[in-house]
């Protein structure tokens, strides 16, 4: 807001969204955008709106989602963080909290959207310390196939057969930058980047690269769903569970900055064997 007593303030979110409803406020449902104007209008003493940078669904999670508000000017990045995290319940924490210009949007001034993707290959996956935070499929998966179905993804394309619903207004059209597999504790990650992605995206995307390297559908459905080939639908979508939003990016942002260390948050090391 152009008043000269508030400044903007970029938060990065994480949280569990386990017990959420989404981030977007809904009437009488928990949502993670809910709990945080709740407890800055608070700290502001008035009514206090906050815009996310996306819109994660049930159950997904995060850990670099980012948020903006306006808040009075006493306010401090450092004390505001702190203030905050002691307010929010314990499925909720701002990671980082920094000034930001008048005009930033978290959504529109994105250029990079990254996620992550966890799928639980071994017995432990189905923990409760674990289950929760991945899809838990215990079983095994071709890795040569996980690897080359992600490559079709890779570019521009039209992903109309990889969503729920169109977004009419803004096209089918994403460019993805990277999409990779890679080992974790307990099973594998998918680590994808792309400009902007479709309703369910993500999650039609593993759904149907998991069944490939299940040997439940040819490799080559792959490129034909990129396609649009009529007739042919893709797999279920992969559980809410496994799918956290990882890092929003915007101009300017220091170049090599790290990226939290996802399994040291959320996943408890390898019970024993």
């Amino acid at each position: 807001m152009d008043a000269p007593d508030f400044h903007r303030f970029r938060l990065t979110v994480h949280y569990d969204g386990s017990a959420f409803h989404g981030w977007q406020l809904q009437p009488e449902h928990r949502s993670v955008q809910s709990e945080l104007e709740a407890a800055l209008s608070r700290l502001a003493d008035r009514p206090t709106a906050v815009i996310g940078a996306g819109r994660t669904d049930t159950g997904v999670h995060a850990t670099g989602q980012v948020a903006s508000a306006d808040m009075p000017s006493s306010w401090t990045a450092d004390r505001l963080r702190r203030a905050l995290n002691a307010l929010l319940p314990g499925d909720v924490w701002i990671a980082d909290a920094a000034h930001a210009a008048a005009d930033f949007h978290p959504r529109y001034d994105a250029v990079r959207r990254t996620y992550h993707y966890e799928v639980g290959l071994r017995t432990e996956a189905a923990s409760p310390f674990h289950r929760r935070w991945c899809w838990p499929l215990c079983e095994p998966l071709e890795r040569t196939l996980l690897d080359r179905a992600a490559g079709h993804v890779v570019g521009e394309h039209s992903f109309e057969s990889f969503s729920k619903a169109g977004q009419p207004e803004r096209g089918t059209r994403c460019h993805v930058h990277s999409a990779t597999w890679s080992d974790t504790s307990v099973g594998v990650r998918l680590t994808i980047s792309a400009n902007r992605y479709l309703h369910h995206m993500v999650r039609y995307l593993v759904g149907t690269m998991v069944d490939v390297a299940r040997g439940r559908r040819p490799l080559e459905e792959m490129a034909r769903l990129m396609a649009n080939e009529p007739g042919l639908v893709t797999s279920p979508p992969a559980p809410a569970g496994g799918l956290f939003l990882h890092r929003v990016e915007y101009p300017g942002d220091p170049a090599g900055a790290p990226d939290p260390d996802i399994e040291a948050l959320h996943v408890p090391e390898p019970l024993p064997t």
